[in-house]
């Protein structure tokens, strides 16, 4: 599937500025100088992100290029119609040699470890020995090394203090005292005042977590493509979740959809601004995008992830933020050395590091993790949640979740059952059915 004329337009005129603003030269909009020998040697590299993403990443291609005497192609843009544009290309046998992707399209794209190239077979240019094995195995398929994260990602709470120092309220710690503060605060700070705001998702995680802790087990089984709930832990799952709502805790479904979308991010809400949402369940790497929009009244911290007395599991989803994969074409067309070199820069070299930074996340490889602690370019808030994931990740209570949960087309029919809750369409007991048997039917398809 071929992008619109003037989606294609537009992304060579943002890769033009943004190039002209990191002093470089995008491949994509204009080629480098080329010795006559290198003119062959045009190794392709797809990524999404923001305008700061972009910019440090070109940086750190140009360092690359004239290292090793190559030019790199920089296919660009935002999130929206990226994995539309990668499905196409990967069918067709043309996608680009290094791919920036997500953890769960491994699942989508190489289920038996044969849509992206091994890179066990070019261990001897890799730094592996920078990543933790649990890091590792996250980019694992049937033996074979087909991905190498970032970073690491995993929801935490962010709680506005001085919204709840505003409601006369403790930041809660456990279950009860998160449910108690939804009534509190109406009765603090009025009817349109929410201790927790989020999108469907942020909720249906969230009250998974709670599941997870009470029943032992994810919606999805992380070893089989089936099921892992019971009808009773499904059931739980969408109480869960409607207590959530019912009580005040976390903004309904449809306010957020009358305030200019069901998924408008919780830094564009002016509730959140202005701190009469007061929290928010998200990934701690989008920790610096919250803080960035609210007013000077108020004061971001990190809060304790609730947890029922004698949980063996947190509940907490964690997963790679984003993950580094060769195409398979690679090797035929001669580029795979190339590739593996470039993954391998852009993960552990000192001067990308100090390039790209957090733009990513903060690092899974330790040199650049360290070098950017010693360096103070790491806020206090990101490092305080790394430490608090790390600590639930080295305690085991941080679960590998499974790849076909976050399967786009499981991803749609979850939301689907918990927009009917939201909606009022459906009962608690008839969406807990069709989570189960519906979901075990979808994953039986897609496997």
């Amino acid at each position: 599937m071929s992008l619109p004329r003037r989606q294609v337009l537009g992304l060579a005129a943002g890769a033009g500025a943004i190039a002209a603003a990191a002093g470089v030269t995008a491949a994509m909009t204009a080629p480098s100088v080329l010795r006559a020998q290198d003119r062959n040697a045009v190794l392709r590299f797809a990524w999404w992100g923001g305008a700061g993403r972009h910019e440090a990443t070109l940086k750190a291609l140009a360092l690359f290029e004239r290292r090793h005497g190559v030019r790199v192609k920089a296919e660009y843009m935002g999130f929206n119609g990226y994995l539309e544009r990668l499905t196409t290309q990967i069918a067709g046998g043309s996608e680009p040699e290094l791919m920036q992707i997500n953890w769960a399209w491994l699942a989508m794209f190489s289920k038996r470890g044969n849509g992206f190239a091994d890179l066990n077979q070019h261990a001897a240019l890799l730094d592996l020995a920078q990543f933790d094995r649990g890091d590792l195995a996250y980019g694992e398929v049937a033996g074979k090394l087909n991905a190498l994260p970032v970073s690491f990602s995993a929801r935490v709470m962010l709680w506005n203090q001085a919204a709840f120092q505003r409601a006369g309220l403790a930041l809660p710690t456990s279950w009860d005292e998160l449910f108690a503060t939804g009534p509190a605060f109406r009765r603090a700070l009025g009817e349109e005042a929410y201790p927790l705001d989020g999108e469907l998702y942020d909720m249906m995680l969230l009250a998974q977590a709670w599941v997870q802790q009470r029943h032992g087990v994810a919606y999805v089984d992380p070893a089989e493509p089936r099921v892992a709930m019971s009808e009773a832990a499904a059931l739980d799952w969408v109480r869960i979740y409607r207590r959530l709502i019912a009580e005040h805790v976390a903004t309904p479904l449809p306010l957020r959809a009358s305030l200019g979308g069901a998924e408008k991010p919780t830094e564009q809400q002016p509730d959140w601004v202005v701190g009469r949402w007061a929290g928010n369940y998200t990934w701690d790497s989008v920790i610096a995008l919250r803080a960035s929009t609210l007013d000077q009244q108020q004061k971001l911290v990190l809060g304790e992830f609730p947890t029922l007395p004698g949980a063996l599991d947190s509940g907490m989803f964690g997963r790679p933020t984003v993950m580094y994969a060769v195409s398979r074409q690679a090797e035929r067309r001669g580029k795979a050395e190339i590739a593996a070199k470039l993954t391998n820069f852009l993960l552990t070299d000192p001067e990308a590091a100090a390039l790209l930074g957090r733009t990513r996340g903060l690092p899974s490889a330790r040199g650049p993790f360290e070098q950017l602690k010693a360096a103070g370019a790491l806020p206090p808030l990101e490092v305080a949640a790394h430490e608090q994931i790390q600590r639930q990740r080295e305690s085991g209570r941080l679960k590998r979740p499974a790849p076909l949960f976050e399967h786009a087309r499981l991803h749609k029919f979850m939301r689907e059952v918990f927009e009917t809750v939201a909606y009022g369409k459906t009962d608690d007991l008839g969406a807990a059915r069709r989570l189960v048997t519906e979901g075990q039917a979808l994953l039986q398809r897609i496997k």
